[in-house]
C-alpha cells in the first residue's frame, strides 16, 4: 500500500503522519509530498526520514491513496491529476466537498456511501464533523428539525502562524506576525475564515451546508455562528436541536453513548463535561450537558467537543483510507 501525504509538512499533515502510526495503516511505501520550496526536504514516519517530492514525481510514483492537507486551490489544481493517474486521493480542503459529484464523508456516519469509483474523497470541515458524529444517530431516531450551533475554535484551525500569534501575544513578543485582524489572546473573535456576501463566514456555510450532504437530509433547517476563542487543544460546539418526534434524555444518552467514536461525558454532580483541554491529542468526539431546551417542546441542549486536527481533520482522513482498504475499494 503506496501512500502519498501531500502538505506533509503542514500542521495537519504532520498529524497525518503520527496517525498514520498511531493506527498502524499498512503502508508498505511512504510518499511525502509539499509545495516546491520543501522538495528534498525530510519528514519523519516511524522512526525513518523520507524525503519530500514534489507533485509531478508524486503522481509518477503511482500511490495508492494520497491523502491531501495543502489548501484548496492545491487540491483543484492537483487532485484530478491524482485521480486521472488511477490514484484515490482524500482531501481535506473545502474545494470538493459541496461538488454533487464527490462524495463528503464521516466513516462512522456514512463510509457506505463509497465505491471503487469514487477518486476523490471530500473530507468535511472540522466543525462538521464532530457536529454530524452526533447529529448522525440522534437524526435516525427522531428526526430532526432545525439545529442552532455556536462554536467555540481553537486557533490551530487556523495553522501554525495562528498558534505562533497567540503564544507571542501571551508571552509579550510583538514582533510575531498577526494573521487575525485583532489580537486572540484574553479575546474571542467572532469571525472564522472570511465573511460571505450574507454576512456569513465561509465557516458558517460550511456547517450550514455540509451535515446535510453527510447526512443525506436536506429536511430541516441550520444556522451557525462560529467564534474562534484562545484555545489550542480542540473546538467546542453548544449545539440547539429540535426534533420532529418526541425525546427521553435517558435514551439520548444510551444513543450517543454506543455510537462508535462518540464518548459521553454527562455528569455535571461530579463537573464532569468535554473540554479542548481533555480531547486534546483524541479521536473520540466528546459530548455532555445533555439537557432539555426548556423554552420549547421536543429541543435538546448539549456541548460537542473533538480535537480538530485529529477527528476534525487527520484521523478522519486516515478512517476513511481504512475503509477503503477493509472493503477492497483500492
Amino acid at each position: 500500500m503506496k501512500v502519498a501525504v501531500v502538505g506533509s509538512t503542514g500542521m495537519v499533515g504532520q498529524v497525518m503522519l503520527k496517525v498514520l502510526e498511531e493506527r498502524n495503516f499498512p503502508v508498505t511505501e511512504l510518499i511525502p509530498v509539499a509545495s516546491e520550496r520543501s522538495v528534498g526536504k525530510k519528514v519523519k514516519y516511524k522512526q525513518k526520514e523520507f524525503t519530500i517530492v514534489s507533485m509531478k514525481d508524486a503522481i509518477a510514483a503511482k500511490p495508492d491513496i494520497a491523502i491531501f492537507s495543502a489548501g484548496g486551490s492545491t487540491s483543484l489544481e492537483f487532485a484530478p491529476l491524482f485521480a486521472e493517474a488511477g490514484i484515490t486521493v482524500i482531501d481535506n480542503s473545502s474545494a470538493w466537498r459541496m461538488d454533487p459529484d464527490k462524495k463528503l464523508v464521516v466513516p462512522e456516519i456514512n463510509a457506505d456511501v463509497l465505491t471503487k469509483e469514487d477518486k476523490i474523497i471530500a473530507n468535511p470541515n472540522c466543525s462538521t464533523i464532530q457536529l454530524v458524529m452526533v447529529l448522525g444517530p440522534l437524526n435516525k431516531k427522531y428526526d430532526l428539525k432545525r439545529v442552532i450551533v455556536s462554536t467555540y475554535q481553537s486557533v490551530t484551525g487556523t495553522g501554525k502562524a495562528a498558534v505562533d500569534q497567540l503564544n507571542g501575544e501571551i508571552s509579550g513578543d510583538d514582533s510575531v506576525a498577526k494573521v487575525y485582524p485583532y489580537q486572540i489572546f484574553k479575546n474571542a473573535l467572532p469571525h472564522c475564515d472570511v465573511f460571505a456576501e450574507d454576512d456569513y463566514t465561509k465557516e458558517e456555510i460550511k456547517l450550514m451546508k455540509e451535515p446535510k450532504k453527510i447526512l443525506g437530509d436536506d429536511t430541516f433547517n441550520l444556522t451557525a455562528t462560529a467564534v474562534r476563542v484562545p484555545v489550542q487543544g480542540g473546538h467546542s460546539e453548544s449545539v440547539n436541536i429540535e426534533f420532529e418526534n418526541e425525546f427521553e434524555l435517558d435514551e439520548v444518552r444510551i444513543i450517543l453513548s454506543e455510537t462508535p467514536g462518540v464518548v459521553v461525558m454527562d455528569d455535571v454532580k461530579n463537573n464532569h463535561y468535554p473540554m479542548p483541554l481533555y480531547s486534546e491529542g483524541k479521536d473520540e468526539v466528546f459530548v455532555g450537558r445533555i439537557r432539555r431546551d426548556l423554552s420549547q417542546p421536543k429541543t435538546l441542549n448539549l456541548w460537542i467537543v473533538a480535537d480538530n486536527l485529529r477527528k476534525g481533520a487527520a484521523t478522519n482522513a486516515v478512517q476513511i483510507a481504512e475503509y477503503l482498504v477493509a472493503n477492497n475499494l483500492v
